[in-house]
Order: C-alpha cells, then structure tokens, then sequence
C-alpha cells in the first residue's frame, strides 16, 4: 500500500482519482489548491503525487519546483488535459515521472502509478545504498579516495582530510595537483593501478607529509569497476600505521636496541643514556669487561645521531706498533719514510664530519697520547712526513677494558687527555650482572647460527640453562657467543644438550646440583669472609650478584 496525494481543483477528477487508487488499496489525500496542497506536503511524506498542471492563479510547474526544492522523495507525475510539448517538457526537465492526459482512464492511471511506485521502491533502495556507503565512509578510520581513469577525484571521506590532506573541495580536481605536500608514493600506486587495471599494496612507508612527520602508512589501490564490471577508475584506501610502526619500533628497539640484545634495567639505563648522547658532539668513553659489547654501543651512538649518513671509522689501538698507528690515523705523504712509496689518507680525515671510535685506547703510546690530546683540543693535526696542518670536524668515541683512573695515578695516561676523553663515561655491565638478559641473547644467537649453519635448532636443555645462568662468564657476551656457536657445529638435533658445550663446561660444577646444606655452607663461608658484601662474595664465588641473592632467598641464609 502507497500514500498517493491528489491535487487539482477539479473534484471530479479528485474523486476518480481517489476512487480507482482507494479500490487498489492505496491510501490517498487529496487537495483543491496551490496553497493547500504546500501545506499537506509540509506536514505529511508522499510516496507519490499526481499534479494538475493547471491551478488557478498559479500552476502545477510551480508546484513542482516547490516539492523538488523541498527535496520530497516521492515521484511526481503531472496531469493536463491541454497536452503540450514544450509544457510537458518542462515538467520532465524539473523532474517529473512522468505526466498523464484528461480524461483519465483507470488502465492508464494504474499503469502509470504502478510504474511510478516501482521507481520510487529502486529509489529508496538506491537512497538506503547510498546512506550506508556514506555511514561507513564517515566511520571508516582509513582515508579512502576515488579516481577515474585520469585521476580526477570522485569522492573522499572524512578521514582522507587527517590522514592525506585532501579533502572534499578536491572533488573533481587532479590528484596529481592535490598531492604536493608528501613524496606521492600513494600517488605512484594509484597510476599504477590505472594504467594496468591492477591491485597494488605497499606496507608500512613513510610517506613524508608536511603536515604530520614521520607519518607510517599503508597504501592499497584497486580498479573501481562500474554496474557492468568495466574499468571506470581506481579506489585508495591509505591506513595511518604511525603509532602501531612507533610502539612496534620502541618495543623492538627497548629489547634489541640497534643490536643490543638486553632488557635488564641497567641496559634500559644505557639505551636512554646512548639516545641523550647521540646528537650531542661530546667525547664519550665506553668502559666494561672484554666482550660486553662496547663497539656496538659507539655504533649505536653513531647511527642514532645526526652523523649517522657520514662515516664510522674503527681503530683497534692495540693491534698495530707506535708507527703504524700513527701513520693509520693521521695518514703520511709520499716517502715520509721506508715503503711510504704513496699518499695515505689517515682514519682521522676519513672520518671527516663523522664519527671515528678507538677501540683500547688504554694501551696508547705517551706519544700517541700527545698527538691525540692535540686533535681532540684543536680539531687538527699534521699527516707523518708533511707540516701542512689538516682540519677535520670528527666526533671521538673511544673505549677500554682498562683502568685508566689507576693507569693515570701510576703516570703510563695523561691526565689532560683522560679528562678530555671522559666527558660523559658509559659502564657497560659484566653479563654475570644481567643475568636476567643471557636467555634472550641465547634466542637471538640461536636464531642467527640456525641461518648461518642451516640448522633447526629450537632451544637449550633445563641443564644447559642452569650452567649458564651460573657460570660466571669471563668473556662476556662474546664468550656466550662462541660457546653456542660451537654447540652449533656439533649439534645434531633441535635442542643443545650440556655435551654440546666447549670441554671447560664440562667441569663447571654448579651450585645447584649440590646438597643444600653444602651449598649453605659454601655461601655463607664467601659471605662471612667478605663481611655480608654480596657483590664482593659472588666475586669470591665465580657468581653473579643475581645468583647469590636468589641463593640466600632459597636456602634462607641470614646474617
């Protein structure tokens, strides 16, 4: 059943009208006027309207226009009894259904009704596809954006405004006009996608908006087919991936921080410590046993600060002899002395607006030291066999698993050039300290010997877990290293047993496979003759200070 509305000012054709739509089951309203007829309309919705053209002082045209300005939904169709060409045309182009003649005969006016209804029912369908695209335009969080085939935009939502800058002003507009304020990688996939009538995806780009920085996406185009399945265009859908990349990257970057393995509270001190120091040009002096990972850290500061696109030039200083350090860091001219038989360019110019890190700088030559102290304080020096003074603008990291505080007391350091060195000092923690850490590193070196030895290894045993949260670790985190790696040759299946182990392991008896009240006995020994100094009797004990408290809270030792 349909709400039909009548109007015209004659009542017969008011009442015929009503008669056959009434007989149909339809529920009709009628109305004699141009001014009753605006009223009814006002107040009531019409799935269709039948309109004399003719209304007294005004006419059905006008009419017409009223109920299309007043955006009603329903079909009109309007009625003459005077057909006329240019009148009925009128009616058409303002839009009108249709129209029908006096006198009106029922098969005729059925027809035309049923037809118009059935229009109106696409046109609510169209109305309710078109609501919904809108609804879920306006609530998807992507920015979504179509083009035709020569990229001229159809349509945006809200979304593209935030995360692409365009909005619906651009509609109409060329996208490659609109895309001036990023590096058109979005750009590159639809055209892509619109020559070749292809789906294109692109995961996790930085798209270099001016507007947001570092801004992360994800980029899909596709072809937009019409009703018949033709190529009409492109559709982009761009996902803001910036916060998810930002809390991956910190998550990833906490636990493996430019390849430092760690996620003990001191190693979390360290990384907060490199960031603060990675764009301020200062010396910085790394210290720590041997294998803790010292070159990593210069690396990492380096490559996090602004000199990371220069070079990072290493010099191991304890490798080579007085004269070959010297001639490598400040280079030599031809014939400056036996075999100099070409220029060479010295590490300290290669590094030239980068970084340049000295690797046990604890075994300088008191020379060397003086030399050092001079670049360090006037940023120049003179290449072996030449006076020319050459200027380099270097940022100095240097490291050792020295003393050099007892080094400078006993005089073999120069204390000026100490100083000069320990501006900011970064101690690097003994693994036995970060115990806590040794079964990530284990992941890690399991995952990167399983590719370099093509193997399946899955883990370590119970057993081999226990010797290494025990052992002491002398080496370090290189000693861990090469003591999986040799795991690795042998190994035969997806888990390292405590015979895979280098032979010392073998005899590395460990605390836990004593009876309790021996092991009391041997920890509160090492305590009692260190005076209740936990750190100084997991020294005694070949132990770290994580194993030693966690002993005195199992066995219940007390002072």
């Amino acid at each position: 059943m349909a709400k039909i509305l009548i109007v015209d000012d004659e009542e017969s054709i008011r009442f015929t009208f009503d008669s056959f739509l009434s007989d149909e089951g339809h529920e009709v309203a009628s109305a004699a006027s141009f001014d009753e007829a605006l009223r009814i309309i006002s107040d009531s919705v019409f799935d269709l309207i039948f309109m004399d053209i003719v209304l007294g002082g005004k006419t059905g045209i006008d009419l017409l226009k009223e109920v299309k300005e007043a955006d009603a939904h329903g079909p009109v169709v309007m009625i003459t009894g005077f057909p006329n060409v240019e009148t009925a045309s009128d009616a058409l182009r303002i839009g009108a259904f249709d129209y029908i003649f006096k006198p009106v005969k029922q098969e005729a006016l059925l027809h035309t009704t049923s037809m118009a209804l059935q229009y109106k029912a696409l046109q609510d369908e169209n109305e309710k596809y078109r609501s919904n695209l809108e609804a879920i335009f306006r609530s998807v969080k992507d920015a979504i954006v179509t083009v035709d085939k020569n990229l001229l935009i159809l349509e945006v939502n809200e979304a593209a405004k935030k995360i692409c800058a365009i909005n619906r002003d651009s509609i109409g507009k060329n996208l490659s006009g609109i895309l001036t304020h990023c590096n058109g990688k979005c750009l590159d996939a639809v055209s892509e996608t619109v020559t070749h009538n292809t789906y294109i995806e692109t995961h996790r780009i930085e798209c270099q908006h001016n507007g947001r920085h570092r801004q992360v996406v994800t980029i899909n185009t596709s072809p937009l087919l019409g009703s018949r399945g033709e190529f009409s265009g492109a559709v982009m859908v761009v996902r803001d991936d910036t916060r998810l990349n930002e809390l991956e990257r910190d998550l990833e970057e906490r636990r493996q921080f430019h390849h430092i393995i760690g996620q003990n509270k001191e190693m979390q001190r360290i990384y907060s410590l490199i960031e603060d120091l990675a764009d301020v040009q200062t010396t910085v002096l790394i210290t720590g046993e041997s294998g803790t990972g010292k070159e990593l850290v210069a690396e990492a500061i380096h490559y996090k600060g602004n000199r990371s696109s220069k070079p990072l030039v290493k010099v191991n200083c304890a490798a080579l002899t007085e004269s070959l350090l010297e001639s490598e860091l400040f280079g030599h001219v031809k014939g400056a002395f036996t075999g100099a038989d070409k220029d060479k360019t010295g590490r300290f110019q290669r590094a030239d607006k980068g970084t340049i890190f000295l690797d046990e700088i604890g075994d300088l030559s008191p020379q060397m030291q003086l030399r050092l102290l001079r670049v360090l304080q006037e940023k120049v020096f003179e290449r072996v066999g030449d006076s020319t003074p050459v200027k380099v603008d270097v940022r100095v990291i240097t490291a050792t698993n020295q003393d050099l505080t007892r080094k400078v007391r006993s005089g073999e350091f120069r204390e000026d050039l100490y100083y000069r060195l320990n501006v900011v000092e970064l101690t690097l923690p003994p693994l036995r300290e970060r115990t806590d850490d040794i079964m990530l590193l284990v992941d890690y070196f399991i995952q990167k010997f399983n590719e370099n030895f093509t193997k399946q290894v899955t883990a370590i045993s119970d057993d081999v877990k226990k010797i290494f949260l025990d052992y002491p670790w002398p080496g370090n985190i290189r000693e861990l290293e090469h003591t999986l790696e040799h795991a690795f040759v042998t190994v035969r299946q997806s888990t390292i047993t405590a015979d895979r182990l280098p032979q010392h392991f073998v005899h590395v008896k460990t605390s836990s496979s004593l009876p309790k009240e021996e092991e009391q006995g041997i920890i509160r020994d090492a305590l009692k003759k260190t005076d209740f100094n936990k750190a100084k009797a997991a020294r005694l004990l070949g132990i770290s200070r994580q194993t030693i408290y966690r002993k005195i809270k199992e066995l219940e030792i007390e002072k």
